[in-house]
């Protein structure tokens, strides 16, 4: 566990020194929109029960702005559904019916909704390819909650074509668009700390880097000539539809020989996040599931070791939390043997001497702040790129606010630590034992969680915490005090559930804002 915290920081460290230094952390060379393009793009939307509206809002807003370039004529948009239920459908025809309707002058706005939804997501965009893809060069992915601005896409489109041997360059999105707290906190998060860590994934990754399923662009003939999914064998959740497609397209692209490349650099890219920490676990469940069957794929022959490596690592992500969970049980089981077994001073064999228990608590202590200066040394490299901008940027008490920011965000994020440990251990106990996590609609936004709801949801997570203190207490004051950021991270994970599904009040507002909110 120790080692897997680790191994985040130094890449931190690793993308911070270029940012510091003013370079670019880019693995190709993203032109100037100001170039003209000689290829068509297509715009994939692929939607499940997602708002019409929200969706037409957003390719509006892009062909506005490809318009307002001269670039609107070499991109058309493609709305993919999946969406179930006769109503649903006929109103979502409806709604893009509208919009193509509206941009017609602008550019071709297509809309089909499949009958059967094989394969969910990467089903959908391999129907598109088959079907449409030999009219385009490349396309770009977008999610549901997902926007890019129409600079952004002439840079992505141009450099596909100055570099015949790039299969795909992803975007680092960054999060915009919050309310509550939760989102506010994580807009935060990831603005400040998010630069430096995907500088270092960049770095280390070079033209074999990774694919977040959105916010990239992808060469069409590159995708539909290496990237086509195994079906897995067995039943699900370890066979059957790969459901985190993205790492796995990412891997065949390089096993093929083409670059997949890393832009952070490329402003405008953005989506946004789940207003609560609800909705959040059940996406990570989701994702749990995904990334832990690519542990069928590691092992087969001819997966590059980038690939390899990447696949390993969105496994880990969870895994590890369950390797947290069994220490932190194995601890306690120690404790308790030690108060309640007499020690042995004496072993079977004859000595002269008895052995006396070692107890090294300055070991403790080093190995404790050991591991919390590994685990916020990503977020003091993001403070640091964050003063460094606020004082180039001659920000009005923007230095204060940053180092506000972060003591805020450092809080939250111990408290949540435990509550996504848990609900992560319990994904992979479940996935063990062969359940399904499925393909639910998710929620984009909507009305503040009650209180009652949260603590239903979370009883599991609040009822561990009490008897993990109670034992504690028992066993030692000391050994409470050593387990209190577990403990109350899990004490109060239904009323902070609660809390930050609110909307953040204008203090936290101010705090917690990124430059893309003040502007």
């Amino acid at each position: 566990a120790f080692g897997w915290i680790a191994i985040g920081s130094l890449s931190a460290a690793l993308g911070f020194l270029p940012l510091f230094a003013g370079e670019r952390a880019d693995t190709i060379t993203p032109p100037q929109p100001t170039e003209p393009l000689s290829s068509r793009i297509a715009l994939l939307f692929p939607v499940y029960h997602e708002d019409p509206a929200r969706i037409s809002g957003t390719i509006s807003a892009i062909v506005e702005e490809l318009t307002s370039l001269g670039k609107a004529s070499a991109f058309d948009i493609f709305v993919l559904s999946d969406t179930r239920g006769a109503d649903a459908g006929v109103a979502e025809e409806a709604a893009y019916a509208a919009l193509s309707r509206k941009l017609a002058g602008e550019a071709k706005v297509y809309y089909r909704r499949r009958i059967e939804n094989t394969a969910r997501k990467a089903g959908n965009i391999k129907d598109w390819v088959e079907r449409f893809g030999g009219a385009y060069e490349t396309f770009v992915i977008f999610d549901g909650d997902s926007i890019m601005s129409g600079v952004a896409l002439a840079r992505l489109a141009r450099a596909m074509e100055k570099d015949p041997s790039a299969g795909l360059i992803q975007t680092v999105p960054k999060l915009i668009g919050g309310t509550t707290l939760l989102q506010k906190l994580m807009q935060f998060a990831a603005n400040v700390y998010g630069p430096p860590t995907a500088a270092g994934l960049a770095f280390w990754s070079q033209d074999q880097g990774n694919y977040w399923g959105h916010n990239a662009i992808i060469r069409t003939a590159a995708f539909a000539g290496a990237a086509g999914l195994p079906h897995l064998p067995g039943p699900t959740p370890f066979g059957g539809h790969i459901m985190s497609h993205d790492f796995v397209e990412a891997m065949l692209l390089q096993r093929a020989g083409w670059g997949v490349h890393m832009a952070p650099s490329i402003e405008g890219s953005f989506e946004s996040m789940p207003p609560a920490l609800t909705d959040l676990i059940v996406r990570d469940r989701r994702w749990s599931q995904g990334n832990i069957q690519h542990l069928a794929l590691i092992t087969k022959p001819g997966v590059p070791g980038m690939g390899r490596m990447h696949l390993l690592m969105g496994a880990l992500s969870y895994i590890v939390s369950a390797i947290w969970a069994g220490s932190l049980a194995v601890g306690l089981v120690l404790a308790l043997q030690g108060q309640q077994l007499l020690p042995s001073y004496f072993t079977d064999s004859k000595t002269l001497f008895p052995i006396w228990p070692v107890i090294d608590p300055g070991a403790a202590m080093r190995l404790f702040l050991a591991t919390m200066a590994v685990v916020l040394f990503p977020k003091a490299l993001g403070l640091a790129l964050e003063m460094k901008r606020a004082r180039r940027a001659r920000e009005l008490f923007g230095i204060p606010r940053a180092v506000a920011g972060v003591t805020t965000e450092t809080v939250f994020s111990m408290l949540f630590a435990p509550i996504m440990m848990m609900t992560q251990t319990s994904s992979v106990l479940q996935i063990l034992l062969g359940r399904d996590a499925g393909w639910k609609a998710q929620r984009r936004d909507g009305a503040a969680m009650d209180l009652g709801q949260a603590i239903q949801f979370h009883w599991p997570h609040m009822l561990v915490g009490i008897v993990v203190t109670i034992v504690c207490w028992e066993t030692s004051p000391g050994l409470l005090v050593w387990m209190a950021p577990v403990v109350l991270g899990l004490i109060f994970s239904g009323p902070l559930n609660w809390l930050t599904s609110q909307e953040a009040g204008p203090a936290l507002t101010a705090v917690l804002s990124t430059p893309v909110d003040r502007s």
